[in-house]
C-alpha cells in the first residue's frame, strides 16, 4: 500500500480515526469531524450505554472496561470534544461522590487509599474535559505526594510500600500531567511538570522497555501492540506520550523505534496484537488485523521523530 493509499485508508475508518489523521498526519484541524465523534461511529456507541443514572457500567470502576472510568478515558483517546455535557456532568458527579480522605478518586481498603495509576488516568481525562480547577487540586495534591526517589510512579507506593517505580504507573500518570498542563490548569503547575520530566527521565533510562540494571526485557508483553491499552504500558503508548509531549529524539528511544518499525506489514500498516482481557462494549478492531489505530499512532510517532 502506498503512502497516499494507506492514507485513503486510514480515512475510510471511524470518525475519530479520520479526525486525528487530519489533525496529526495532515496537519489540517477540522472541527466539523470532530463534532460528529459524539452522533456517529464508536463515539456514539460508547455514549450510548451511559445510564440513566449518568455513569456506564455498574459503577465508577466496575466492571473493569466497561465502567465509567474507562469508558471516559476511550473516549478521551477518541478525541471527542471537551465540551461533550453527557461526559462533563459523569465526571462531576465522580468528583462529587468518589473523592478520598487522601485526596484521590476511588479510594479502596481499609485505610482507604487511593490508587496511583487510576488517579493519573482520571486526570488525563478531568483535565481535558476541563472540570474546575478547585475539584482537581487535591488529585494533584496526592499525585506529587507519591512521586518517588527514582523519578516515576507506582501504584503501590501508597499501599504495599514499593521502592521502584512501575513504567505502567508512570505512563499513567505522566499522560495526566501533560494533559493538564496544556490545558492551561495553573496549581502547581510547575512542580508537576518538573515530576514529569524526571519520570521521562525514569522511561529513557529504561530506553522503554529493559531494566536499568541488567538491559534485559522488562516484559515481553510490552512490546505487543494494542490498543485501548488500558492501564497497561507498551513501547508504542510511551512513543506516543513522547510525540504528543513534543519531546525532541533521544538515542535512548531507538530500540523501540526499532521494534516498531520492525512490527510494520508487508501492506505498510501496523497489527493490533493483544487485547486485554475483560468484558467490553464492543470491540473497535480485531486482534490480528490490520489495526487503524496503531497504523496511525505509529505513523505519527514516526512523523515526530522524522524516521519514517
Amino acid at each position: 500500500m502506498s503512502e497516499q493509499n494507506l492514507i485513503d485508508w486510514l480515512l475510510e475508518g471511524d470518525v475519530s480515526v479520520q479526525y486525528q489523521v487530519h489533525r496529526d498526519l495532515l496537519a489540517t484541524e477540522n472541527p466539523d469531524l470532530r463534532d460528529r465523534i459524539a452522533t456517529e461511529g464508536w463515539g456514539a456507541k460508547f455514549l450510548s450505554f451511559r445510564k440513566k443514572e449518568g455513569h456506564w457500567g455498574d459503577r465508577f470502576y466496575q466492571p473493569k472496561w466497561i465502567s465509567t472510568h474507562y469508558t471516559i478515558l476511550d473516549l478521551k483517546n477518541l478525541a471527542i470534544s471537551p465540551k461533550t455535557d453527557v461526559i462533563r456532568q459523569s465526571i462531576v458527579q465522580v468528583l462529587e461522590t468518589v473523592k478520598g480522605p487522601d485526596g484521590g478518586i476511588y479510594p479502596i481498603g481499609a485505610e482507604k487509599k487511593s490508587d496511583v495509576c487510576l488517579n493519573g488516568m482520571f486526570l488525563n481525562y478531568a483535565a481535558y474535559f476541563q472540570m474546575a480547577e478547585d475539584a482537581l487540586r487535591s488529585i494533584v495534591d496526592f499525585l506529587l505526594a507519591q512521586h518517588m526517589d527514582d523519578g516515576g510512579f507506582n501504584c503501590f507506593s501508597n499501599t504495599r510500600g514499593a521502592i521502584h517505580s512501575s513504567l505502567h504507573s508512570t505512563i499513567s500518570v505522566i499522560e495526566g500531567i501533560f494533559e493538564y498542563a496544556a490545558n492551561g490548569y495553573q496549581y502547581r503547575v510547575e512542580e508537576l511538570q518538573k515530576a514529569e520530566a524526571q519520570a521521562r527521565e525514569f522511561i529513557l533510562q529504561h530506553r522503554l522497555f529493559r531494566s536499568d540494571k541488567t538491559g534485559q526485557i522488562i516484559d515481553k508483553k510490552m512490546l505487543m501492540l494494542s490498543y485501548p491499552s488500558r492501564w497497561k504500558y507498551d513501547i508504542l503508548r510511551a512513543l506516543d506520550y513522547f510525540q504528543f509531549a513534543g519531546i525532541s529524539y533521544d538515542p535512548r528511544l531507538q530500540d523501540a523505534l526499532d521494534i516498531l518499525k520492525k512490527k510494520r506489514r508487508k501492506d505498510n500498516t501496523w497489527p493490533v496484537q493483544a487485547k486485554h482481557p475483560g468484558q467490553t462494549h464492543f470491540d473497535m478492531e480485531k486482534t490480528g488485523g490490520p489495526s487503524r489505530w496503531n497504523t496511525l499512532r505509529a505513523l505519527r510517532v514516526l512523523k515526530h521523530f522524522d524516521s519514517l
